[in-house]
């Protein structure tokens, strides 16, 4: 029997998500606590993460309500050590492969992932950049997966920690695109989404996307709607100023 475990997390969040999933991959019991990232509580940052930051896991320790954090507990943060963590913790769940050449696998994809996919990720969506050099990263993390006659995943046919490490950034994305919402000009979302998800370039990781969107775990930890409203409130700003500089421009 494992030690109690409280998570603490925002569904707005890509990175608590991630932690989400690895606890319900792995049939965790756990407590979950909503932190509202624009009006955190003054507790939190003392007595659970001083970065003040999601998410935090705090582990072991008495069962106590979450918002009184007690200080028997073990307190955990930064997403991918707390995917790790759980995959330590329900080795069962295989969230870290057995195999040490597919684990090391999964390290490298994660790191791509961080290196690669998510620097170019925030160009588009937050600064309204030119979506190629996003496309190009896309396209680099596509061809580390394997062909899908070796596997659905990102290392095989189980569900890993690589997986995990870009499911809720993928997850977001298809929300900005098919909704067209971000900092760059009107329709440039739903262009994007087009090209991607039903364009050749990226046949193979729309296929893989739909897998992972096909886990129940993922079913219970996503919520597109509060993503959309959170999102679209963030950019409608950046989006109106776009079309006031291009009407003074065409004045």
């Amino acid at each position: 029997m494992h030690e109690q475990i409280t998570l603490y997390t925002a569904k707005i969040c890509p990175f608590a998500h991630r932690v989400e999933l690895a606890l319900e991959e792995a049939k965790a019991g756990f407590t979950s606590y909503e932190i509202d990232l624009k009006n955190k509580p003054e507790w939190y940052a003392p007595q659970v993460n001083p970065a003040s930051k999601v998410p935090a896991i705090a582990y072991g320790g008495p069962q106590v309500a979450p918002d009184q954090p007690s200080p028997d507990s073990v307190k955990l943060a930064e997403s991918l050590v707390l995917v790790e963590f759980v995959a330590d913790l329900f080795p069962d769940a295989h969230i870290l492969p057995a195999d040490p050449v597919k684990r090391a696998r999964a390290r490298f994809f994660i790191d791509a992932v961080t290196t690669r996919f998510l620097p170019a990720y925030m160009g588009p969506v937050a600064r309204g950049t030119p979506f190629e050099p996003f496309w190009d990263a896309l396209e680099f993390i596509q061809a580390l997966l394997p062909a899908e006659a070796e596997g659905t995943y990102a290392v095989g046919n189980e569900f890993t920690a690589a997986d995990i490490a870009i499911a809720p950034f993928l997850a977001r994305m298809e929300v900005w695109m098919r909704h067209d919402i971000g900092a760059y000009p009107a329709g440039e979302g739903h262009k994007a989404a087009e090209y991607f998800f039903h364009g050749p370039r990226f046949a193979r990781f729309v296929r893989y996307f739909e897998a992972i969107k096909a886990r129940e775990s993922f079913k219970v930890t996503f919520h597109p709607e509060v993503i959309q409203n959170t999102y679209s409130a963030r950019f409608k700003p950046m989006r109106e100023q776009l079309a006031m500089q291009a009407a003074a421009t065409k004045a």
